[in-house]
C-alpha cells in the first residue's frame, strides 16, 4: 500500500507514452509500474507542504545558475577554437560532490557535463567526479565553489 504513489505514477507515465487506453494495455502498464516499484523498492517519505515554497525556489536557482554556465562554458570554449593563440591547459580534476544520495551526484555530473568544455568522465564510490577541463588554473577553483553550491540546491530540491 506505501508504493501505491509510485505504481499509480509510472502507469499513468506508460500511458501517456503509449497513447493506448485500452483494458489489456492498463493492466500491462499496472504490471510493469509495479514490477518496476518492487524491484527499486523506493524510499518512502512523508510529504511536507512547508518545503515545497523552497524547494521550487531551489530549482528556479538551479537552472538559472546551470544556464549561466552553459553560456559561460560555451563562450569560453568558441574563444578558443576562434582564436588559437589563446592558452588552454586540460587537465582532469577532482571533484568531491559531498552529495548524500546517488540521485543528487547524478544531477551533479550532469549540470557538470551539460557545460561546455568539462565532462565528468568517471563518479568513485565515494561520489568525487574526475572531470576534464579545458582550462585547469580557472576550473579548478570554480569548480568546488559551483559544487558546493549545487549541493546546498539539489539537498533543497531532493530532500
Amino acid at each position: 500500500m506505501r508504493y501505491l504513489p509510485y505504481i499509480l505514477f509510472l502507469t499513468i507515465l506508460y500511458l501517456l507514452l503509449t497513447s493506448n487506453l485500452e483494458w489489456l494495455n492498463i493492466a500491462v502498464g499496472l504490471l510493469i509500474a509495479a514490477g518496476i516499484t518492487l524491484l527499486l523498492r523506493p524510499r518512502v517519505r512523508l510529504f511536507s507542504w512547508r518545503r515545497v515554497p523552497r524547494a521550487i525556489l531551489a530549482v528556479f536557482q538551479y537552472l538559472g545558475i546551470l544556464a549561466y554556465d552553459i553560456i559561460k562554458g560555451g563562450i569560453v570554449v568558441a574563444r578558443s577554437v576562434w582564436s588559437p593563440k589563446l592558452k588552454i591547459h586540460p587537465a582532469i580534476i577532482a571533484i568531491p560532490s559531498g552529495c548524500d544520495s546517488e540521485l543528487a551526484t547524478a544531477l551533479s555530473a550532469h549540470a557538470t557535463s551539460v557545460a561546455p568544455g568539462e565532462l565528468v568522465i568517471e563518479i568513485d564510490a565515494e561520489g568525487v567526479m574526475y572531470t576534464h577541463v579545458l582550462d585547469v588554473t580557472h576550473s579548478s577553483e570554480y569548480k568546488e565553489q559551483a559544487q558546493l553550491m549545487r549541493r546546498d540546491l539539489l539537498s533543497k530540491i531532493i530532500e
